[in-house]
Order: C-alpha cells, then structure tokens, then sequence
C-alpha cells in the first residue's frame, strides 16, 4: 500500500514538472525596472537605465527642500538622459532656473531630448490640474522643443487658468497650427482661444474644460 502512494505521489510532481515546463511564454516583473522576458527556454532579463533608476530613487526628494543637497551628494548619471532627469527632479521641486541650467550644459542638439523627459515627467502635474506648477514646467519644455504640441497645450490651458492670457493666446494658437486631430484636446483649444477672443462683453464660463479621458 505505501508503495502505491509513493507512485502516485511521485505521478503528480512529474505531471506538475511537465506543466511548468510547457507553460505559454510570458512576461515577468521582478523588481520595478526589471523585466524577465521568456524567449523560448532562454529568458532574458531588461533592466531599467541607470538613469531611470536614478530618478527612481530620488523621485520622493524631488522637493524644494532636500534636491539640492541630495542631487549634489548623489548626481545623476553623465549621460542626456541623465541629464534629464536630473532637470525634471528640480523642475518637479519649482526650482525651474536650476532644471534650465541643467540642460543647458548638454550639447544644443541633445537639449530637446532631456526636455523630453522634463515633459513626461511633468505631463500627470498637468493632468491633475495643477497649473501653479504645470505652467513652468511646460513653458521651458516649450523653450526647448518648440513644436511639441502637447506641451503647448498643457502650457495654454494652465496659463489660461492663472489669469495669463497673452501667454495662453499664444500658446494655444500655436497648438492649433499643429494639432488637428478631431478630439477633446483639440476641442479644447478650440473653445479657450473663443473665450480669450471673445470681445462681446458677455460674462465667460472662466471653468477648466473637462479633460479628454476624465
């Protein structure tokens, strides 16, 4: 009788063994920034940069009160992308002049890549409607990288928001030269340069459009 327990017990780890070894290819994370990739029976392994890993870790001191002190003690990688992220921690921390020298440094070619990061590490600030902060960020993206619509467009609607009409006008104008998908981002800029237009002396709704996606 024990005998044939052992038999069966021994089946169901063969037939468990057998399963694993056939089961479908698959993505797997293991840590943030690291991705096993199954690539038949040989997985390969993806890390994150050491510039992504840099910002990883210093995101939660992105702040006007310990970036300065931390970035020095511990600088970023010597690399554009380095670079731009180093630029969007001290943008994310208001200290926009020190984000400008930052990228500065970079040959003239490469700052528009590190305005780049800048922009998507600041576009959920600007989804989240924080035009106080969304405002800087975006209008040295645009400094720039002139042409990137969606940082003009960010740029616009926060303008509009604090009260900065001149600045807003122009930025949505210049979003609208490129932007022509028929959607909400478009409909946007639409519907604040008619408001920043309008001369009829008519009170205008002065509320935030509804966001493409909220």
């Amino acid at each position: 009788m024990h005998t044939v327990f052992k038999l069966l017990g021994w089946t169901f780890v063969a037939a468990c063994v057998t399963l694993i070894a056939t089961a479908p290819d698959a993505a797997v994370d293991i840590t943030p920034g690291t991705v096993v990739v199954r690539n038949g029976d040989h997985p390969a392994v993806t890390p994150a940069s050491s510039a992504q890993e840099w910002f990883r870790k210093m995101k939660p001191y992105c702040n006007s009160v310990e970036i300065t002190v931390l970035a020095r003690q511990t600088p970023a990688p010597k690399t554009v992308e380095g670079s731009g992220y180093s630029a969007a921690c001290f943008a994310l921390a208001g200290k926009i002049d020190d984000a400008r020298r930052i990228i500065d440094e970079l040959p003239a070619g490469d700052r528009y890549k590190a305005a780049g990061i800048v922009f998507d590490t600041g576009h959920p600030i600007a989804d989240a409607g924080d035009d106080k902060s969304a405002g800087p960020i975006m209008e040295l993206v645009i400094d720039y990288w002139p042409n990137h619509y969606m940082a003009l467009y960010h740029a616009g609607m926060a303008e509009y928001m604090l009260g900065q009409q001149a600045v807003a006008k122009h930025n949505l104008e210049e979003f609208l030269k490129l932007y022509h998908e028929n959607d909400g981002f478009h409909a946007n800029g639409v519907e604040i340069l008619r408001r920043l237009n309008d001369t009829s002396g008519v009170r205008q709704d002065v509320r935030r459009p509804r966001e493409p996606g909220e």
